[in-house]
Order: C-alpha cells, then sequence, then structure tokens
C-alpha cells in the first residue's frame, strides 16, 4: 500500500512539470500569463482555459521580416 502511495506521487512529481513547461511556453508566446499553465493540472478547468485561449485574441509580437524564413 505506502509503495502504491510513494510511486503515485512520483509520478505526479515527474508528470506535473513534463506537462506545464510547454503549456508555459505556448502561454507566453501566446501573449498570456505563463501561470495559467498551472490550471492545466486541474481536471476539467483545464479543458475551460483551453477554449478560453482557442478563440480569444492573441496578443502575440509579430515576427520581423526575415526571420524564420529560409534563404537559399
Amino acid at each position: 500500500m505506502l509503495i502504491r502511495v510513494i510511486a503515485g506521487l512520483l509520478f505526479v512529481l515527474v508528470l506535473i512539470p513534463v506537462l506545464l513547461i510547454p503549456y508555459w511556453k505556448i502561454f507566453s508566446k501566446a501573449g498570456f500569463s505563463g501561470w495559467l499553465s498551472v490550471l492545466m493540472a486541474i481536471p476539467f478547468v483545464n479543458l475551460i482555459v483551453l477554449y478560453i485561449i482557442a478563440f480569444s485574441e492573441w496578443k502575440i509580437v509579430p515576427r520581423s521580416a526575415g526571420a524564420g524564413t529560409l534563404s537559399v
């Protein structure tokens, strides 16, 4: 029983950073607070946040003319 609890805690401690770091980057690049990524760990709240972010106006800074393009 104790081993299952410890394994579950270790799983959560590893899984949370693995999931939250990409969401933090996505929210930051979209112009939102990176702290919204913490809400992605809460069931059902994560779906609400995703819909709010998906259908809201993104405050992104446009890239400069030559950034991100390949020239041959």
